[in-house]
């Protein structure tokens, strides 16, 4: 597994700049890959009808690791980089040589989370994403101590953001399926990383996919939120260098 490139996918409502802390030093161990996921960041949203599913962003991924020909990786996601990283464990389970799973979580959403999320889509269509979008999301987000230079960051990230591809975001993890069995299956090592002060995906979110998962290890960063690559980027590259370890 230490010979495998890393590639992570990033949360929402980010792109693949959220990965910048973590990137070099990760990079001095391992290839590291980061791409921004369909209609975020630089990365168009394909023109079609379909319902948005998470499943398509899988293939996206799958599709990257051929054209990088790369059989096998270990594969790390950020909240909804976390949920599609298990999109991608379930559609090519054969691609994935480990998983990091970090402030990410294994269950669907409850109803209330689901509407909140059509509420932001057709928001987002309609008005653009910015400003009220950081503005809803910053709180849950971040720990009340990050800096302020790391709120300002993710403020700039979320304001960049195409409406459209928000929206298809949203939709798509309204949709997604509950992979607690998925990973109760899964044979590869996990490491699942958790902010302490974590409020979108807390502490027993953590411990139901470390439950699950049949090797897993747990890593709880002290003092930080649902954003633990940038809050606390060296906790989250010592947490991941150790398990590889």
């Amino acid at each position: 597994m230490t010979e495998l490139p890393l590639v992570l996918l990033h949360a929402f409502p980010l792109d693949a700049r959220m990965w910048d802390p973590v990137r070099a030093p990760l990079a001095e161990r391992f290839r590291v890959i980061t791409p921004d996921q369909r209609g975020l960041g630089r990365s168009p949203l394909p023109e079609t009808e379909a319902e948005p599913d998470l499943a398509d962003a899988a293939r996206d991924v799958v599709a990257l690791l051929d054209k990088l020909e790369l059989d096998q990786v270990v594969l790390g996601g950020c909240s909804m980089g976390g949920y599609l990283a298990m999109a991608v464990l379930r559609q090519a389970p054969e691609r994935v040589g480990g998983l990091v799973l970090i402030d990410t979580k294994a269950t669907a959403d409850t109803p209330e989370a689901a509407q909140t999320r059509l509420d932001v889509a057709d928001r987002a269509e309609a008005e653009g994403v910015k400003g009220w979008l950081a503005d809803g999301n910053l709180p849950n987000l971040l720990a009340d101590t990050a800096s302020a230079d790391v709120r300002a960051r993710v403020r700039e990230l979320i304001d960049a953001q195409p409406p459209s591809g928000v929206a298809w975001a949203a939709r798509a993890m309204r949709n997604r399926p509950d992979s607690v069995d998925l990973l109760r299956e899964t044979g590869v090592p996990a490491l699942v990383i958790v902010g302490e002060r974590d409020a979108i995906t807390p502490l027993d979110a953590a411990n139901t996919m470390v439950d699950a998962l049949p090797d897993a290890t747990l890593a709880v960063l002290p003092d930080v939120g649902h954003l633990t690559p940038l809050e606390d980027p060296a906790g989250v590259v010592e947490a991941i260098l150790g398990w590889v370890n």
